[in-house]
């Protein structure tokens, strides 16, 4: 190929790219997917290193970890757990000195990093600070490493979505688009850390709702998720996080005890959201008012690192003790104490301001609940219920989609961490009981119910918009030529050649308003003095339309749709047959504009 035919083509290429939306969104899913892989692969294992290192080594805590996540081996240290509330102490101070000092604004931040982004997504126009997700990725690493217990997911989301902002500013984009890049590096960060590239797609965006999701960042975000879990198993390896047989759904009778599952988690999950807001908000909060978040959140450590020396099931993000339950190694109570434990020490270390996700300890939380239910279960029923891990999963599953009211993304990764689809049935039918039965609660304070609730969608709610303004604001009052049904075309000719009005309410003897006469329909006769005095205004005349002040403007927009009026008279609301002014159809197109360009201004 010459130099001329390669100088084309890449001209072919480049408008391609600025004209055709679906090959300019797959071109930067990939780029941010490529981003967010090699963010994830460092995260990752920034935090494996400093598990290893803090709490196996220094400390000498041999904790379980799932098959496919140890990295690092090594025989322990000296036992020192005295040393892990040192570490969390340390890591709550110097976490709310950064915070405080350089990005304060996200103390309202909301949850953890997944209700950060979600806060962006819909109130900050797809814009974050480049600070904000450096400062929370590293201040969660030293989180998680040090023991406080919380996950990468909430982080790893935060920071993709972070590289998204950045390369949408960097490229000039709009908010819109801006917003969309944000869930493709939220997805990207989503579907490296779990291994799970469809079920974090998927998960980034449909959190960002309680009862919708996000259908134009669809292609990005998939593409975005599996370039990044590529990137991610490269170094990693494609083994899934847990090492566990496989699962599969046999007897149409063990439902019964995956409805009670539903019940199980979706109580576990009401504690879990009332326990966290009161310790965040009762606890903390004023906590903070009185000595500031730098020793709120060394408290907060200082808590944790205790609570996590007595009871080491709590520390850090416990996906071994969770492989365990699914194994049937932990007994019931055990699972038990586990839930009530992981719940108080997740509430202390994310609501007392420390960096780090709620993701990973709603999945623990949800599965020992499912254990506990399988282990049940399979004791009095085991001719039923032949495998009790399974529950462990199906509880992760839909304890999340009770809790975070995202149904579809969490299935669909218990599927792809179980490589199978054997669970699929129960799967659904927990997930949906569960958000039936958690309506009244969720885990994120910044979801909206749906897209005409999101400022992000202000120019796409022109119902909701048009409904609530009034016809009686927006019509122009006065008098309005009326016409009788038995005038003649040729008074006609003299009425029009004397107004400037093009549409004419025409009224019957009784006073009825009984048609509309427009200058179209009588354009062709207009002149034919043959039939001056042979056509009335009743001949031309076509249905009626009419609006009150009460009525609001999308009903109004429905009526100049329906009939193809520019103008419809507006009547009393007394009597129907009074009319006290006109509304245009320009009127209406006008109002909307207009309230579209505050809200924009507003945002």
């Amino acid at each position: 190929m010459t130099a001329r035919g390669i100088f084309n083509l890449w001209g072919d290429i480049i408008r391609s790219y600025r004209q055709v939306g679906s090959l300019r969104w797959l071109v930067l899913g990939i780029v941010v997917g490529i981003l967010s892989g090699l963010l994830a692969v460092a995260f990752f294992a920034a935090v494996e290193f400093g598990k290893f290192m803090l709490l196996h080594k220094f400390s000498g805590m041999s904790l379980p970890a799932p098959a496919g996540e140890e990295i690092f081996h090594g025989a322990p240290g000296a036992l020192r757990p005295w040393l892990i509330p040192i570490f969390t102490t340390i890591t709550g101070l110097v976490t709310g000195w950064l915070v405080n000092k350089y990005i304060p604004e996200t103390t309202s931040g909301g949850t953890d990093g997944t209700d950060a982004t979600i806060k962006c997504f819909h109130q900050g126009a797809g814009l974050f600070r480049p600070i904000v997700p450096i400062i929370k990725g590293l201040t969660s690493v030293f989180t998680i490493a040090s023991g406080g217990s919380a996950g990468r997911e909430g982080p790893i989301t935060q920071m993709g979505a972070g590289i998204g902002s950045w390369l949408a500013q960097k490229l000039g984009l709009s908010a819109k688009e801006r917003r969309i890049l944000l869930l493709s590096g939220a997805a990207g960060g989503l579907g490296a850390i779990f291994r799970a590239p469809l079920g974090g797609a998927l998960t980034a965006i449909e959190v960002i709702y309680r009862e919708d999701f996000e259908a134009e960042a669809v292609l990005p975000s998939v593409l975005s998720s599996v370039v990044a879990y590529s990137i991610f198993t490269f170094f990693y390896g494609t083994d899934p996080i847990f090492g566990i047989p496989h699962f599969s759904f046999h007897d149409p009778r063990e439902l019964i005890f995956y409805t009670a599952l539903a019940f199980a988690c979706a109580l576990a999950g009401w504690l879990y959201v009332r326990t966290f807001r009161f310790i965040k908000f009762s606890v903390f909060a004023r906590l903070t008012d009185r000595v500031g978040l730098m020793w709120a959140t060394a408290f907060g450590g200082l808590c944790m690192g205790l609570f996590g020396m007595f009871f080491p099931e709590v520390l850090a993000g416990g996906y071994g003790w969770l492989e365990m339950s699914i194994m049937g190694e932990l007994p019931i109570m055990m699972m038990l104490t586990i839930v009530v434990g992981k719940t108080l020490a997740t509430s202390v270390t994310i609501g007392s301001g420390m960096s780090g996700g709620m993701f990973a300890p709603a999945l623990f939380v949800g599965g020992m609940t499912g254990g506990i239910v399988g282990q049940v279960a399979g004791k009095y029923y085991p001719d039923i219920v032949t495998q009790p891990g399974g529950y462990v999963l199906v509880g992760m599953a839909a304890f999340f989609a009770g809790v975070a009211k995202a149904p579809i993304g969490p299935l669909i990764m218990v599927c792809e961490l179980t490589q199978g689809y054997g669970l699929l049935a129960p799967l659904m039918l927990a997930s949906a009981l569960c958000i039936v039965l958690g309506r009244s609660f969720s885990l994120y304070e910044h979801q909206v119910d749906n897209k005409f609730e999101s400022p992000a969608h202000i120019e796409d709610a022109t119902i909701n918009i048009l409904e609530q303004m009034k016809v009686g604001e927006h019509y122009i009052p006065g008098r309005v030529t009326t016409l009788e049904e038995g005038t003649t075309l040729k008074a006609l000719t003299d009425i029009i050649a004397n107004t400037n009005e093009l549409y004419f309410p025409v009224k019957s003897e009784e006073g009825h308003i009984s048609g509309i006469l427009t200058i179209h329909n009588v354009r062709n006769v207009l002149f034919n003095q043959d039939l001056f005095d042979l056509i009335l205004t009743k001949d031309l005349a076509t249905k009626p339309a009419v609006l009150t002040c009460e009525d609001d403007l999308y009903t109004a927009l429905l009526k100049f749709v329906d009939t193809d009026y520019g103008q419809i008279p507006v009547v009393s609301q007394d009597d129907p047959d009074t009319i006290i002014g006109i509304i245009n159809r320009e009127d209406v197109f006008r109002a909307y504009a207009d309230s579209i360009r505050e809200l924009g201004n507003e945002e």
